[in-house]
């Protein structure tokens, strides 16, 4: 595959896979859970991020292949964690993709005014088949639309920040009091409800990892893919800690986690009171871009895990081929996009933020793993930070609902099964 992606493409690709679903849902989502300290969430969630990121960049940094962490734990750890890896990434990303494209087209329609109830999963599935086919034109024209994409995105939150920090500063402390709550009606206390919105938290800043996925495609990837991590993560936490403060000082945690469960865009309901009228349509247009940019990447990154598992025939053998004149991987590109258009027209996407989250973050501890083993010549920073890494993503995972990572666990042995019969016949 050719090499046309620079640090600022890779950079905004990374961006355009995190400001999407994260900061327009789960933030709301997370809010519900933990209240006004989910701005504490996010800024633990952060912290785990930056270690997992500082991992994936010296691993892509010495070993830029596509396929991501599936590489890494082939290289550094043992076949079936590397197989582990690849196959949390298909099964968690492909849901949050599918998610993504139902997103898309709640939000568009309620911008439209459209019917929501009979056209959400049709134009859904429809902007999937074109993802899809613009994907399969190569990754110059991806990463093209995705700058686009990003920075009209970018444009709305900004708006919404600069629109909503007067009356953020404005409310003092009412907003904010009591900090830490208990959520009654499953019990958990004011701990459990924060460990667990840092989980929910942690996947909204997981699309650093898109940038790891596409090592075969980035120029100079031994400086590119470490600059471009940790610059995506620096903006997205600013991004995000201004959007959380903003929406909590200016509303309350209840009100935007009230308007997570019942509007398709709470971000756009809290700019509703801005004094600015223009802010709601703007947050509206920019969510709807996000959402684009989120199934856009996710496509991507699919499709080249796919791809470098076909190749290594942990898949089949198919989703290897690539296309000679747009450079793609163009059977993972189709399997890919048709895995997504057939989620999303179940419609049932209750539990896929948590359900990627304990997935995520099971492939981001193999990640830390990977970078363990590291030597002393190839390592880029020091070695306690993979640790700090592995130990917060394996304890994070399991403060997800009971039900949600016991369904995470079968799919790991369900895989592992997969991967030990298709072996037999090799």
């Amino acid at each position: 595959m050719k090499r046309d992606v620079g640090i600022f493409g890779a950079t905004m690709m990374g961006l355009g896979s995190i400001l999407g679903t994260g900061i327009f849902v789960s933030i709301g989502v997370a809010a519900g859970v933990a209240g006004p300290a989910v701005l504490l969430a996010i800024a633990i969630a952060a912290l785990v991020a930056i270690a997992n990121g500082l991992s994936s960049a010296q691993l892509a940094a010495n070993h830029p292949l596509s396929g991501g962490t599936y590489e890494y734990g082939y290289r550094w750890l043992h076949p079936r964690l590397g197989f582990t890896a690849g196959w949390m990434f298909l099964c968690a990303k492909s849901a949050s993709a599918a998610t993504a494209a139902l997103g898309f087209a709640g939000y568009a329609l309620n911008t439209l005014g459209g019917d929501t109830s009979r056209w959400i999963v049709p134009l859904a599935v429809g902007m999937v088949l074109v993802l899809t086919l613009l994907v399969l034109t190569g990754i110059r024209r991806s990463n093209q639309a995705n700058i686009v994409i990003v920075a009209a995105t970018l444009l709305s939150l900004v708006a919404f920040v600069i629109a909503g920090l007067p009356i953020a500063m404005g409310a003092g402390i009412s907003h904010w009091r009591p900090f830490f709550i208990s959520n009654v009606t499953n019990g958990n206390s004011s701990i459990a409800g924060l460990l667990e919105a840092c989980a929910l938290m942690f996947v909204a800043y997981t699309g650093y990892g898109r940038i790891a996925t596409l090592g075969e495609e980035i120029h100079d990837p031994k400086r590119s893919i470490p600059i471009a991590i940790i610059i995506t993560l620096a903006l997205s936490m600013v991004c995000y800690g201004s959007v959380g403060f903003v929406a909590i000082g200016s509303s309350g945690a209840e009100t935007l986690s009230a308007a997570t469960q019942r509007q398709a865009a709470p971000l756009e309901v809290i700019a509703r009171g801005f004094s600015l009228p223009a802010i709601a349509p703007l947050v509206a247009i920019g969510a709807v871009t996000a959402m684009l940019g989120v199934l856009l990447n996710l496509i991507l990154g699919l499709s080249r895990v796919a791809y470098a598992m076909g190749r290594r025939g942990d898949l089949p053998a198919g989703l290897a081929r690539v296309s000679p004149s747009a450079s793609t991987p163009y059977v993972s590109v189709l399997c890919v996009g048709g895995i997504i258009a057939g989620l999303t027209l179940i419609g049932n996407v209750k539990t896929t933020w948590s359900f990627s989250a304990f997935t995520v973050l099971i492939y981001y501890a193999i990640t830390n793993l990977a970078a363990t083993r590291l030597s002393s010549d190839e390592r880029l920073y020091p070695r306690f930070i993979p640790w700090i890494g592995l130990v917060a993503c394996v304890f994070l995972a399991f403060w997800v609902e009971p039900l949600i990572w016991m369904i995470g666990l079968a799919l790991i042995a369900i895989g592992l099964v997969w991967q030990q019969m298709s072996s037999r016949f090799v």
